[in-house]
């Protein structure tokens, strides 16, 4: 497992992280989910860039990306997808995300349909309300601020909520995110996002329905993937997805937490890889 080399690059006024892998086949971006950064796809990486140009960011806010504030998130991303995208010179190119990355990315299939080749949404936000009462207390003033303070047992829970066998989480990993939440920055744009995604409801409404309204609208060919013992997004969420999305496909691992690309890697790599092929 080959970590690829740290590089940089400006979209707009952002300093973003990315990773380049593999040199020939279509290209493959990968889209990391809230609270984590490129590292989540450590285990996939090689396997894909066998086959593919790999590419992955930290999302703005998280990782070793800038932690500039945007005025609206939601709609400047896809905006931002699209600037990486013509900052190396990719035209077209299949898309992965993993929760807040999958709905990162099947936004951005909605508004740049002519951009995207195959769509792997993984246990991926846009498919409906529920979000776990800790993402949602944390909307409330001062309550935020005294929960989301940098301290390693507190990374350490949130991971372990991510997986269903806490014992794949290691101390180098746990230590990797907790370094990254004592960033300078990083707990304010940490918690900015929590509101402007998330309130006492749930996620909020305005921000989600019109993903899943237009769901019927995505044609490329999709397959979603998920984990059947998700506690932040529940399996609910990956048929409805299912139901809507026109001739996609759905794969359910079990055993299975928030994150099957590194909880079941071996099976994941093969699953999406042999979809991505055809």
């Amino acid at each position: 497992m080959t970590q690829p080399e740290d590089r940089y690059l400006k979209i707009g006024e952002i300093s973003t992280r990315y990773w380049s892998a593999g040199g020939q086949g279509k290209a493959l971006i990968l889209i990391h989910g809230f609270g984590t950064s490129m590292e989540i796809w450590q285990r996939n990486i090689d396997e894909f860039a066998k086959k593919f140009r790999v590419f992955a960011f930290d999302i703005p806010g998280f990782g070793y990306s800038d932690k500039t504030p945007v005025a609206d998130f939601t709609s400047f991303m896809p905006k931002f997808i699209n600037g990486f995208m013509e900052t190396l010179g990719i035209d077209r190119a299949s898309f992965m995300g993993v929760s807040l990355g999958g709905a990162l990315s099947i936004k951005f299939t909605l508004e740049y349909p002519h951009k995207v080749d195959r769509l792997v949404p993984v246990d991926s936000g846009g498919f409906g309300t529920y979000t776990p009462f800790s993402n949602r207390i944390v909307t409330l003033p001062v309550i935020g601020e005294l929960l989301t303070r940098p301290d390693r047992k507190g990374t350490h829970r949130f991971l372990k909520s991510l997986v269903y066998d806490p014992g794949i989480l290691d101390d180098a990993f746990i230590d990797f995110y907790y370094t990254l939440s004592t960033m300078q920055g990083a707990q304010e744009a940490c918690l900015r996002l929590l509101r402007a995604l998330f309130c006492l409801t749930g996620i909020k409404k305005d921000l989600v329905f019109p993903i899943m309204s237009r769901l019927d609208e995505i044609k490329a060919p999709t397959m979603i993937i998920w984990g059947r013992n998700d506690q932040s997004f529940p399996i609910e969420h990956a048929y409805y997805g299912h139901r809507n999305i026109r001739n996609s496909e759905l794969h359910i691992f079990d055993q299975c937490g928030h994150l099957p690309n590194f909880e079941k890697s071996d099976e994941f790599n093969r699953v999406v890889g042999d979809f991505l092929c055809r």
